[in-house]
């Protein structure tokens, strides 16, 4: 690669405490970062705080507080618990409000490019080849769509599949001027335009939940393809596997959450982190307490073959080898158990297991 290595990641929308299945999105690229510097690849990392956001505007409203008070408290306990897992911050952390003017452009630049529509203040981007696209039927998309908050059946669409760029505001919304009248983000677009104002008109890796997959990225990426002409808009994904509890996805709407501040008062940050590290990546897998009782021992046996003295080159090589081949944890754990000394340090130093 030359050049840095531009990491856009989607970030928390800050209206609940951080669970096991934020947590490994963000431990795993935390992982990949560190990987690569190490590998002298210079990664430049942009993680987004989705503060303006229907979701939460009504979680604040049946709190009683302000919509950006409330963001605000939630985000520092976000902070908080990934301090506590390792995860450093970004290089850049661009919250969604203060990007509107760049909504607003991307917005704009739709509608001249034919690719987006007015009505009543709210704009649409045309999403019927989005569908086409992406590998799922009609229905089922359009389902994916509502799941995520997203109306097929409004009646002001030309296609059910269409989403705003840009929504007109009721009275009780957040909102801000625009040409077509007060109004606020989409969600898609929110990310399509952090993006773009951050990086350009591409990214190089654009990391997420799985979950995530479609429609968010989906629509994201076609909505700054659209707007810039330039393709693809991110070189590679990371789509973290989703955790799920008893096979079912980790989630508020299945009350089934495990609260990373809860496991930290029993377990190391450390072996929390090695619980979500020791397995592929885009892996889903099913939460369960004696993960984590594991984790605990392979971390006790990691530090504890770090003190040997043993300066193998060729393993410390091949713990990094195993590392860059799609961050392999589980191979690089391996070695660096078996071997032990210099390859157990540098795994440890690397994958922030201190």
């Amino acid at each position: 690669m030359v050049g840095p290595a531009r990491i856009y990641v989607c970030g928390v929308t800050p209206y609940d405490v951080t669970h096991v299945g934020h947590a490994a999105t963000f431990v795993w690229v935390d992982a990949l970062v560190r990987t690569l510097r190490h590998a002298n690849l210079a990664p430049i990392v942009t993680r987004n705080i989705t503060d303006v956001d229907d979701v939460l505007t009504e979680a604040a409203r049946r709190a009683g507080s302000p919509y950006d008070e409330f963001a605000a408290i939630h985000q520092y306990d976000f902070e908080h618990d990934m301090s506590a897992l390792g995860v450093r911050r970004p290089d850049h952390e661009p919250r969604a409000h203060q990007h509107i003017g760049d909504v607003v452009r991307l917005a704009q630049a739709l509608l001249d490019r034919g690719a987006a529509y007015e009505v009543a203040g709210t704009v649409y981007f045309r999403g019927q080849s989005v569908l086409r696209d992406c590998g799922l039927s009609e229905s089922a998309g359009l389902a994916a769509l509502q799941e995520f908050g997203e109306d097929p059946l409004d009646s002001a669409k030309e296609h059910p599949g269409d989403v705003p760029v840009w929504r007109a505001s009721r009275a009780s919304d957040p909102a801000w001027p625009s040409p077509w009248g007060q109004g606020r983000p989409g969600w898609h677009a929110e990310c399509s335009a952090m993006v773009l104002s951050t990086y350009g008109a591409s990214v190089d890796i654009h990391a997420g939940g799985a979950d995530l997959a479609f429609p968010h990225h989906a629509y994201e990426a076609a909505q700054a393809e659209a707007a810039t002409g330039v393709r693809p808009f991110a070189r590679a994904w990371m789509r973290v596997g989703t955790v799920r509890i008893g096979g079912e996805k980790m989630a508020k709407s299945t009350g089934n959450l495990v609260l990373v501040s809860d496991l930290l008062r029993d377990y190391r940050g450390a072996a929390l982190r090695l619980m979500i590290l020791d397995r592929p990546w885009w892996q889903e897998w099913d939460f369960d307490s004696s993960l984590l009782d594991a984790a605990e021992g392979r971390l006790d046996a990691l530090h504890s073959a770090a003190g040997r003295r043993d300066d193998d080159a060729i393993a410390e090589e091949q713990v990094m080898k195993h590392l860059l081949n799609d961050v392999d944890v589980v191979s690089a754990m391996g070695v660096a158990v078996e071997s032990g000394g210099r390859a157990a340090r540098v795994l440890v130093r690397v994958l922030g297991l201190s």
